[in-house]
């Protein structure tokens, strides 16, 4: 039998292997390189979360305690307005009794109708404090769950990364930088 040519298949073996461990090797290094920046804005998006929760909780608690205020203000308002009846009926006493009311009860009827006004004005100051309040928190609690999101977008990201990692699969590590992005736009979004 003719031998055929002789073909050093162990060298080219080799080198088909060489070649396939750099190409897996360089995409394996970006894929590395992409799930460290993932990382590091997961770890960002994450602390903004937390930031904005604890800013939105201080808010609503100086809501409450605004509101808190605002109806002592309406309880002291409603006490005038009892003391204010009160000064009513003993003019109306003196009236009922064919004199006029002495001029210490008029000026208290005055006074009292003076001070539920001043009174009002502060409790609404109070109540309208309270609301900016509010619509601050829920604007920090928006926020916060676009960056709560923004870090489940992440995460899930850098999962796909290391499964691409191990499988050599591109398409599963262009799903993780897909993710990635869906992560930055959620981000983006919580800035508005």
């Amino acid at each position: 039998m003719p031998e055929g040519p002789e073909v050093e298949t162990e060298r080219l073996h080799e080198a088909i292997h060489e070649e396939a461990e750099h190409d897996g090797g360089s995409l394996v290094r970006t894929i590395a390189l992409t799930t460290s920046v993932l990382a590091a804005l997961a770890a960002g998006a994450s602390l903004q979360a937390g930031s904005t929760v604890n800013e939105a909780l201080a808010l609503k608690t100086e809501a409450t305690r605004l509101q808190a205020e605002a109806s002592d203000q309406w309880a002291y308002y409603q006490a005038k307005g009892v003391k204010g009846a009160v000064a009513d009926a003993v003019a109306a006493a003196w009236l009922a009794a064919g004199k006029a009311a002495p001029a210490e009860t008029l000026a208290r009827q005055r006074q009292y109708a003076d001070e539920q006004q001043d009174i009002q004005a502060k409790a609404r100051d109070k109540e309208a404090e309270r609301d900016a309040r509010e619509r601050e928190a829920e604007h920090l609690l928006h926020a916060h769950h676009r960056y709560a999101a923004a870090v489940a977008f992440f995460q899930v990201a850098i999962a796909l990364g290391a499964v691409a990692a191990l499988t050599r699969l591109r398409i599963v590590w262009v799903c993780s930088l897909a993710l990635g992005g869906a992560g930055i736009i959620s981000a983006l979004m919580a800035l508005r």
